[in-house]
């Protein structure tokens, strides 16, 4: 999120592990820092649920895992990104 808030910042050597990214991220505009804060809280509140053992942490995690696991198979599926396969068995 700091990536894309910040072009040119301290963060700016994190596009060199997939360049393509960036370029998709300046499509969607000012929309994605907020997808990826949407991301980063849902990530982090499933982690803070987990480590209580609490259910809602259990369901956010796996509610988190269902949604990449659905946007790998997208991936893989409609622009033809088979790297993307990766991810399948871990979601």
């Amino acid at each position: 999120m700091l990536a894309l808030a910040y072009p040119g910042g301290f963060l700016e050597p994190i596009w060199g592990l997939k360049p393509e990214a960036r370029m998709e991220f300046q499509k969607i505009g000012g929309a994605s820092v907020v997808l990826m804060a949407v991301v980063g809280a849902a990530c982090g509140l499933a982690a803070v649920g987990l480590a209580r053992n609490a259910e809602w942490g259990r369901r956010l995690a796996i509610g988190v895992l269902a949604v990449n696991l659905a946007g790998d198979s997208l991936n893989a599926l409609l622009r033809h990104h088979p790297r993307t396969l990766i991810g399948l068995p871990v979601g």
